[in-house]
């Protein structure tokens, strides 16, 4: 299988070394790049010499039963892996962020500490190569980021929208030259982009995932990292890899079972009740071949011995998306407030984009009541959910409304950030789905449901109660026992 468990194994098996599977593939990823613009940073010289350390590993193994240790304590040995250009969780002093913007030049910013998710990162056996492209400061659903000279493209269509805020990592993914990446998700960041590019993406409960040293957390909560995948188990495994609270982390993580990949190769522990919606929370018709893809697939969980039936939420979409884009837009201001306090000068507008520029005002108005009531109504709706869970185990929906935007849709040059998010043509309508698991801090999960009749990827989102990633992981492993299908293939 040539997903990110195989590529190590492949390498632990001595098929060849770390180096030149390195340099095999970045010479693939660069060719990637140049048609699609899915990475802003390389990082060749950090990742040459992780890769010269694990070699030596392995050659310092001299039976089988220590290769077999060094896999156990190195699952992902010497796998390549881009890191988003936004979020504090894979800070590298060795790798620099940009986060999407024209603020920090080319050489972006350099960070002080080593983010414990990176730092698990390193443990598991990956080699950073880089960072993958996201919409300045990762507050769109599109990466058409100006600060990387053009928008990141659609490996299925380059015409199309690669998703945002993660949308350099599926590219990248889908575009085959990598097996696995890193990707976050603060209102649909990592299942959207899966969504259009046809991979796997997996938003875990909050809390279950690293956020510190630098930070407690993001965007009020919203905000948790993981990756994209192409396979259930490697997304499954990096679970295994890198989840549990960090020192000092503000929320409890939910409990874990021994083995993430071990749950997810067993089948669900009965017949379950999936909640089936194929309109907008409020009931408005979405995109023809969306709709036909999830109930499609609602009959493929049907079949597997599921029960599947139409079902409705007990609130509207604008009551999921306002609370959420008042704290974006207030997360957005907090870290904009400082990069100028650091400065010791204002942002100019120049150096930001328009809709970058307007989420900063908007935040800026906000009052700390503002701000504690948008996140009284996240809880709230956590307790509504927990609530409709008690008829329903899953819920059943589109990643998004219709199939993966145009270029250009929805480029940040709208100044005012509600309005872009929430207006009568806002991208509420586009992405009405997402935000919710974020919102009640419950995980989601983003597997292909079919493609649409003008071959582009449809994405299925399914989501389960709090702290019940595993369930997800078995429920997707049915749905996608093998590989997803690649563009062109």
């Amino acid at each position: 299988m040539n997903d990110a468990l195989g590529y190590a194994q492949a390498l632990l098996r001595g098929e060849r070394t770390v180096l030149a599977a390195l340099h095999e593939t970045l010479a693939a990823l660069r060719a990637a790049h140049a048609r699609l613009n899915c990475v802003s940073l390389w990082t060749p010289g950090v990742a040459e010499a992780q890769a010269a350390v694990l070699q030596a590993e392995l050659a310092a193994c001299s039976s089988d039963a220590e290769r077999a240790a060094l896999r156990q304590r190195r699952p992902f040995f010497g796998v390549p892996l881009l890191l988003k250009d936004v979020g504090p969780a894979t800070a590298h002093p060795q790798v620099p962020s940009r986060m999407g913007s024209r603020l920090f030049g080319e050489g972006g910013q350099v960070w002080p500490a080593m983010g414990t998710l990176a730092e698990r990162y390193l443990a598991a056996g990956f080699v950073p190569i880089g960072r993958s492209t996201s919409p300045e400061f990762g507050i769109s659903p599109s990466t058409e980021a100006a600060a990387y000279g053009g928008p990141t493209r659609n490996p299925w269509h380059p015409a199309h929208s690669a998703g945002g805020s993660s949308g350099g990592a599926a590219a990248a993914l889908a575009s085959g030259a990598v097996p696995i990446v890193h990707a976050n998700d603060g209102a649909g960041s990592i299942r959207i982009p899966a969504a259009c590019c046809g991979v796997i993406g997996l938003k875990p409960t909050r809390g279950l995932m690293p956020n510190g040293p630098l930070v407690g957390e993001g965007w009020g909560g919203l905000t948790i990292d993981h990756v994209l995948t192409r396979t259930v188990r490697d997304c499954a495994a990096a679970l295994d890899a890198t989840a549990g609270a960090d020192a000092g982390a503000p929320y409890a993580g939910p409990g874990r079972p021994a083995s993430y990949l071990a749950a997810m190769a067993e089948p669900p522990p009965r017949r379950l009740r999936v909640g089936l919606i194929d309109r907008t929370f409020d009931g408005d018709a979405i995109h023809a071949d969306v709709a036909a893809a999830i109930r499609a697939l609602g009959q493929r969980l049907q079949s597997l011995g599921h029960a599947v039936e139409v079902a409705t939420l007990p609130f509207g979409t604008l009551d999921v998306v306002r609370p959420v884009m008042h704290l974006v837009g207030a997360g957005t201001s907090m870290v904009l407030q400082g990069i100028e306090r650091q400065r010791g000068r204002p942002i100019a507008d120049g150096e930001i984009e328009p809709t970058t520029r307007g989420a900063y005002r908007l935040g800026a108005t906000l009052t700390g009541a503002d701000v504690l009531a948008a996140q009284a109504a996240l809880h709230a709706l956590g307790r509504r959910m927990a609530a409709w869970h008690q008829t329903y185990d899953l819920l059943l929906t589109p990643v998004l409304a219709e199939p993966p935007a145009p270029l250009g849709r929805w480029a940040m040059t709208n100044p005012d950030f509600l309005d872009y998010r929430i207006g009568p043509q806002g991208l509420w309508r586009y992405s009405p789905y997402a935000p919710l698991a974020n919102a009640t801090g419950a995980p989601a999960i983003s597997v292909p449901a079919g493609l649409a009749r003008d071959g582009l990827p449809i994405g299925a989102m399914l989501a389960a109660p709090f702290g019940e990633d595993a369930l997800l992981l078995q429920v997707a492993a049915q749905l996608v026992p093998g590989e997803v299908a690649m563009p062109g293939r």
